[in-house]
């Protein structure tokens, strides 16, 4: 199917005509990966999306590709395992997406201590770097080191050397989540012929003899309503997952119980770093990663239990000061709020039986796939590393109600290469960015979104000159970045480009805001906007950024305790 605006609605005539064997519910990283394993193994599968694809969870993560270090504390052994043996596969399929990441772990006393606890934090650390190695940390070519406090300062100046008694560093990976579920669509539609449209939003559940056999849709963008066909249905909404199994029961469970992490965006001037770091200071349980981003640097994430609007997370003032103090901590020139150039909030679908009082940072990330009396297979839990895995086991059970498919019994999907890894290598060799008359450091920074269709991105500039223009001032997205999106990535609003596609939003928020008339005034010509509809787009889209603005700067009203990180 042709990935665009045009294909999704022929992809919506499709899914209306045809039977298929496989309808997935749900566009976010573990759904994108179920139509992948369905349609690998022969599968005829369509997968509808009630937003954008990862407009929920799989936007909104801290875009690492790890086995969660501080899992091995908790015993989880299977899952650290489980987790980098997926890291390696997404490292092997995904080249151009997700990449070895390495992170400083200085040891901080903290202020006043003696050194006496900064030695056992240090002692701990090695024991957890070995361990972390030895379970699969190996798989990534490099074991982790000790390093001196002056090369960890060389990494991170502004850490407080007064008070860093040691240092190592170890490797992880990390990747656009948002692109890399886009990527793993386009594998299943582009490559293996699935069906997959956004902005379909189940209503019901069709029912045939007791059995789910599809489900009713509309077309949220048309209001166009049809229903899709299916032998098996695979619910992979995330924390939307009850919503999904409630249209089934006639009653909303209560398997999810969400936990929410936040982040928030510095400029790299002022918090310089050149690989990531997580700190912790001694004595305190709270740990956050901080990862460089192009021009900023990221901050996060915290772990609380939610219970509001599954639609709306934000970050609030609170959780904004909880980050800053962690970071201030550790080093000797202390962050304002002002410095807090953007935020984000998502949520994690944990399984939600456990004792109630036990804190969702130390709630295990292991899946869990059930299936209803009707046979709605529901996948939820995990972690965006482990997607694949949890993936294949839901269409393990999938293939089990099936009849007359020998031939899928097996996932494929462990060497799948994704979208844009092929053609890769010859982008990357020297000299390649001469070749095609590009400066090398924005011919880099297509090549590591679009790996081998970068080819394509470029061919675009020849259309437009202007195309060739920055299309967020500070950031390093192109005008053409948003035309292709619109030609080739379904995106069909203006939060689809500025927020999912680029990462303008996320990145520097009012840079974005700044660039959003221009933006609209693109994509209305690629996407046939009238006057009235290009100012809907851009109403709509400074709606979500002051949304965001007015949210980083408010005290909830009944704040909870802060855990610390998640994975």
């Amino acid at each position: 199917m042709t990935f665009s605006a045009a294909g999704r609605a022929a992809a919506i005539d499709r899914m209306a005509r045809e039977d298929f064997d496989v309808l997935v519910i749900g566009g976010g990283i573990t759904g994108a990966g179920v139509a992948v394993d369905a349609a690998s193994r022969g599968l005829r599968t369509a997968l509808v999306e009630r937003d954008d694809f990862a407009s929920g969870t799989s936007s909104k993560s801290s875009k690492l590709v790890h086995g969660g270090i501080r899992y091995l504390r908790h015993r989880e052994f299977g899952l650290v395992h489980e987790a980098l043996r997926e890291r390696q596969r997404l490292l092997e399929n995904a080249p151009h997406l997700v990449e070895p990441l390495p992170f400083l772990f200085p040891v901080i006393a903290a202020k006043g201590a003696g050194k006496r606890s900064a030695r056992t934090l240090a002692r701990v650390a090695v024991i957890g770097l070995w361990m972390y190695d030895a379970v699969g940390g190996w798989r990534i070519g490099k074991l982790h080191k000790k390093i001196s406090v002056d090369e960890a300062l060389r990494h991170m100046p502004s850490l407080d050397r007064d008070r860093v008694t040691g240092a190592f560093v170890y490797l992880d990976g990390r990747t656009d989540d948002a692109r890399l579920t886009l990527a793993i669509l386009k594998t299943a539609a582009i490559e293996l012929g699935a069906t997959v449209a956004n902005y379909t939003r189940v209503t019901g559940l069709t029912r045939a003899d007791d059995r789910v056999t599809g489900a009713a849709v509309v077309d949220t963008r048309t209001g166009r309503t049809f229903d899709v066909r299916a032998k098996v249905v695979i619910n992979a909404a995330g924390v939307w997952s009850d919503d999904v199994r409630g249209l089934e029961l006639g009653e909303h469970p209560s398997s999810i119980r969400p936990a929410k992490g936040v982040h928030i965006t510095v400029a790299a001037a002022r918090l310089p770093v050149d690989i990531a770091a997580i700190l912790q200071v001694t004595g305190d349980d709270r740990v956050v990663f901080v990862v460089p981003w192009d021009e900023h640097v990221y901050v996060g994430t915290t772990d609380t239990d939610y219970s509001g609007d599954l639609d709306d997370p934000v970050c609030t003032r609170e959780d904004v000061r909880h980050l800053l103090d962690v970071v201030n901590a550790c080093i000797d020139e202390p962050l304002t709020e002002d410095d807090v150039v953007s935020t984000w909030a998502g949520l994690r679908p944990l399984v939600s039986d456990i004792d109630a009082s036990e804190k969702t940072a130390d709630l295990s990330r292991k899946h869990r796939v059930i299936t209803s009396d009707g046979g709605l297979i529901t996948i939820t839990g995990g972690k965006l590393t482990t997607y694949r895995q949890m993936a294949a086991d839901a269409v393990d059970l999938a293939v089990g109600q099936l009849r007359g498919k020998r031939r899928a019994r097996h996932s494929r999907t462990a060497k799948l290469r994704i979208h844009g890894a092929a053609g890769l290598e010859p982008l990357r060799a020297a000299g390649a960015a001469e070749r095609f008359e590009m400066d090398p450091d924005t011919f880099a920074h297509l090549v590591g979104r679009y790996g081998g269709h970068a080819r394509s991105v470029v061919s675009l500039l020849e259309e437009d000159p202007t195309f060739a223009e920055p299309l967020v001032a500070g950031l390093p997205y192109l005008r053409v970045e948003a035309v292709y999106a619109a030609r080739f990535e379904m995106a069909v609003t203006l939060d689809d480009v500025l927020s999912r596609r680029t990462r303008a939003l996320i990145l520097d928020r009012e840079a974005a805001v700044a660039a959003a008339p221009a933006t609209a005034a693109l994509l209305a010509a690629e996407l046939g906007w009238d006057a009235r509809e290009q100012a809907e787009q851009l109403e709509a889209f400074l709606a979500v950024a002051e949304h965001e603005r007015q949210a980083q700067h408010s005290m909830p009203s009944a704040p909870g305790p802060v855990d610390a990180v998640g994975g």
